[in-house]
């Protein structure tokens, strides 16, 4: 064992001091490993390095039982007092197995082996070290929450990770399937659905704070600039009435559920997935007013140094009105034309270039210019997929649609159908609001007698419109002045990974439905999401670096293969002996934990021994 110095430093005083620990060395795989028993603080009562060591040395023989040849050699007393103190510590917390120094040969009656309370640790101690790796714990002592509150948070936020379920069923899976509460330090037996969720709103009170400060320490950790950021909505749906609420309203809901009142969320990450603002409206509001919302928050709690990122957003954000507002706030942006461009011509300066998405189809992208005075630059893009997704779709419309104006005409010419004037254009105007996208190839004709009675319709393809002709062709639109326009195609598809957050939230990690019955929880809960999303995001991201792209779902089985279980037996003094370990990574286990370079195991045996019971001499049995 030795003591190891670690350099910190104070943002405030702009001083480095050192903080020491107890570690030790173990070989792994032919790998020579460090692993930390305890932390010593700073050690201000030692003043030479040579103290420090002779310390180590001290509660390495505590330890392992050899303190008698240590105590040959003078020792001062603080050296002793603080030995005895973290050997204390060490054997309190259970950090190492006291009797490890020496070979522990017992003769067991094996018909007693038992294994019992086999929980799952593994996926709960990959998110635990995430946890730690952002020192969310370190943000909360700074806000003066107690240990136990942190340990309660840190158990809350890793079971919403590993197995996100209501309040009510995580209490069930902590104390019956997960060894969490060995990881974080917190009572099983405490744990009630009240108190998880007490925790939450405690967590949702320092929200802006706590996003601030995560969006920095990726930063800093990952080395991550903020060169492009990514801004969309999604929303959820409640599973009640929620008629109280003034945030769930009834809107257009992305999972088509027309009966159920809406909550809006909106978040800004960057390109490596890593969150930087979120936002929570109200169900009915539209995707577009919530832009200036976001970017002012955005802008409040994160500072850019060099230059404001570029911004990515969606169709349905980018009117005319918001593009004028970033570049007011002098942000460039990127995103999807609103309206298809009617006049344009091909740029001189740039040349054609054919590429292939992820799937090998084909993509043309050619920079056009415009008569359009505002400035801004447009990449023509076709996309064979999507043209064919498109004809697809126009072919199934127009058949549709067709079938509308044959039924209108089948009802002039029917006893009993329509046949008023009014009434049929009528149906015709309704039948077009249906099919917006195909009506306008159509020239529809209603042939009447002259006293309001419709007669006939006629209904044919407007010669030289063909949508197929069309299908698959949009343009992007961005500040950008940018000549090479595959980078212009790379920074838009960046796009995408907000799709695949918005997946893991709403998906692996059930924000939706919502089944609580105030705004207060309903946010609490929605915010716990976005910190189980940093666990998730950290870990994707280490792996991604090495090439490693399983989803969040397949990592969690994964990694619930490595369990924690106790093993009890009795040896021939009729002893009972329980040793609780974690079992040994398999294969697929040990390569997570070496790509993000975490250690395979929160502890590696903890040992107990049980006397045999005193049989009084006068006991007759």
């Amino acid at each position: 064992m030795f003591v190891k110095p670690l350099v910190k430093y104070n943002k405030t005083t702009k001083e480095r001091y050192n903080i020491y620990q107890l570690c030790e060395s173990y070989r792994l795989d032919g790998r020579v490993r460090h692993r930390t028993i305890i932390g010593l603080g700073k050690l201000d009562g030692l003043q030479t390095e040579e103290q420090k060591k002779l310390l180590g040395k001290r509660i390495e023989g505590l330890l392992t039982n050899q303190s008698k040849r240590l105590q040959l050699q003078p020792l001062d007393e603080e050296v002793e007092r603080l030995a005895h103190y973290y050997y204390g510590e060490i054997k309190k917390k259970q950090r190492y197995d006291i009797d490890q120094g020496i070979k522990d040969w017992q003769t067991v009656d094996l018909s007693t082996v038992k294994n019992k309370d086999v929980h799952e640790i593994g996926a709960e101690w990959l998110c635990k070290q995430a946890f730690d790796q952002l020192d969310i714990g370190g943000f909360l002592r700074k806000k003066e929450w107690t240990e136990e509150n942190i340990s309660l948070a840190a158990t809350h936020i890793i079971s919403r990770t590993v197995h996100p379920v209501s309040e009510l069923k995580t209490v069930s899976f902590i104390k019956e399937n997960s060894a969490i509460c060995e990881i974080t330090g917190y009572q099983k037996d405490k744990i009630t659905k009240d108190k998880l969720y007490k925790i939450s709103h405690s967590l949702y009170a320092v929200k802006d704070e706590l996003e601030s400060y995560l969006s920095k320490r990726t930063n800093e950790l990952f080395d991550i600039e903020d060169k492009l950021i990514i801004y969309d909505l999604t929303n959820t749906y409640f599973e009640g009435q929620m008629r109280n609420s003034k945030l769930a309203k009834f809107g257009r809901s992305k999972e088509m559920r027309k009966d159920a009142r809406l909550i809006v969320l909106g978040i800004v990450i960057n390109r490596e997935g890593f969150l930087k603002h979120s936002c929570i409206f109200e169900g009915n509001t539209a995707d577009s007013k919530t832009l200036v919302t976001v970017v002012d928050g955005l802008s409040s709690q994160t500072s850019f140094t060099n230059r404001k990122p570029t911004v990515v957003i969606d169709a349905g954000i980018a009117t005319d009105e918001n593009l004028k507002m970033l570049k007011k706030k002098h942000y460039d942006y990127m995103c999807v034309s609103r309206s298809s461009l009617k006049e344009y011509y091909a740029d001189t300066n740039s040349v054609p270039v054919a590429i292939k998405d992820k799937r090998e189809q084909p993509i043309e992208l050619m920079k056009v210019k415009t008569d359009k005075q505002d400035g801004d630059n447009y990449l023509w893009v076709k996309s064979k997929a999507k043209a064919f997704k498109e004809n697809s779709m126009n072919g199934l419309l127009s058949q549709r649609f067709e079938e509308g104006i044959q039924a209108i005409d089948q009802g002039i010419n029917k006893k009993g159908g329509t046949k008023k004037l009014e009434k049929v254009h009528q149906r015709i105007g309704r039948l077009k609001q249906k099919y917006p996208s195909v009506h306008k190839y159509y020239h529809i004709n209603v042939s009447d007698d002259g006293k309001g009675t419709a007669t006939n319709i006629a209904c044919e393809h407007k010669k030289g419109e063909d949508p197929d002709k069309k299908a698959g062709i949009y343009f992007l639109r961005t500040t950008l002045d940018e000549n090479n326009e595959k980078t212009l195609w790379d920074i838009y598809n960046v796009i995408r990974e907000i799709e695949y957050t918005f997946r893991v939230l709403k998906t692996d990690l059930d924000l939706r439905p919502i089944y609580h019955k105030t705004d207060k929880a309903a946010m609490a809960h929605l915010h716990l999401g976005l910190l189980a999303y940093w666990l998730v995001a950290t870990i994707r991201y280490q792996l991604k670096q090495k090439g490693y792209k399983k989803d969040w779902k397949e990592i969690v089985r994964i990694m619930n293969t490595q369990k924690c279980v106790t093993t009890s037996f009795k040896n021939i003094k009729d002893e009972t002996i329980s040793i609780r370990q974690c079992t040994e990574p398999t294969q697929k286990t040990k390569q997570i934990y070496d790509l993000v370079n975490y250690k395979y195991a929160p502890f590696y045996r903890k040992k107990s021994v049980v006397l045999p019971a005193e049989i009084s001499k006068f006991d007759s049995s």
